[in-house]
């Protein structure tokens, strides 16, 4: 029988309470410093000064609106308010914002998502970093919205993946989850993941050798999840002889795949990987693993459209 020990581990959603907002405020200092002070480079410029609101009076105010430009789930919001402090401590001017809509809301083109008011000077140093942020996350979170939605009425589940940009991996995640998906490991230290590459390392790519790599495996970290990526029908029963958790099931084609989950059974979890598109997903939701991941949300989601209206 599955083992559902590790349930709230393989069925979870990264929240904003669960992200370190600290390290957050940190990668927004990063992304100020490239922009006004060259960070990055070998030659840096002789100011740290963004030389077009310097044209500006220090008591110059606005009042701006984030607005959605297209129909969107939108993420980031909660970055706004991170983002205009760090800019007000370094820039010395007061900004307040005003939200009007929550991550993981589905908005439609022409709807509201914040009012910024306050320091001309802070606003429009703070305005591109903000909208590259939000529409960034937005964008994994609308495409994300389409995976789930293609699978209709499936209770197959998606997954996302370890492909992340570097530094961003919390963010695109949560954004992930924001959209309805998700979230499959965040690393290399919560659930052992015996890949092909691991098993081809360890010569245990079928038979007893196989089945005794997931047995060390899960002798070594009986805490957490043990699966196992499998790419043919013979490499599933030595798998389910080592009790393993979860079987990724990567690259299988449909009569493949619904082969493996009859020699499967209710013995452990099912993801299927590797290929999986807006056009094949509603066919393998009706297949019905318990998962399918996929990373294209992420590395494919195209930016959504934001402005920044005074």
């Amino acid at each position: 029988m599955k083992n559902d020990r590790f349930i709230s581990h393989l069925v979870r959603r990264l929240s904003w309470e669960d992200i370190d907002e600290k390290y957050v405020e940190n990668l927004v200092r990063i992304a100020r410093a490239e922009d006004i002070e060259g960070a990055g480079l070998k030659i840096l410029p002789k100011l740290a000064l963004d030389i077009t609101t310097a044209t500006l009076t220090p008591e110059a105010q606005i009042t701006a609106r984030l607005m959605a430009r297209r129909d969107m789930v939108v993420c980031g919001v909660k970055l706004v308010p991170i983002i205009l402090k760090v800019y007000s401590e370094l820039s010395d001017g007061n900004v307040s914002f005003t939200q009007k809509a929550n991550d993981g809301d589905k908005l439609a083109k022409g709807d509201e998502i914040g009012v910024v008011e306050g320091s001309a000077r802070v606003i429009l140093q703070a305005e591109r970093i903000m909208l590259n942020f939000m529409q960034r996350l937005s964008g994994v979170a609308t495409s994300t919205a389409d995976y789930v939605s293609a699978l209709g009425d499936s209770k197959t589940r998606v997954l996302d993946t370890r492909k992340t940009t570097p530094s961003l991996r919390v963010l695109e995640k949560y954004a992930f989850a924001c959209g309805g998906g998700f979230n499959h490991r965040i690393g290399l230290f919560d659930r052992v993941m015996l890949k092909d590459n691991h098993l081809v390392a360890a010569n245990a790519v079928t038979g007893e050798v196989l089945a005794n790599a997931v047995r060390l495996a899960k002798e070594k970290n009986p805490d957490v999840a043990i699966e196992v990526e499998v790419d043919s029908i013979e490499q599933i029963q030595p798998v389910l002889d080592a009790d393993a958790d979860v079987i990724m099931l990567d690259n299988f084609s449909y009569d493949e795949l619904r082969e493996a989950l009859n020699i499967i059974g209710d013995k452990a979890w099912t993801e299927a990987s590797g290929g999986v598109t807006l056009d094949t997903i509603g066919t393998i939701g009706k297949i019905g693993p318990d998962f399918v991941s996929t990373a294209a949300p992420v590395h494919s989601g195209k930016w959504i459209d934001i402005g920044l209206d005074s």
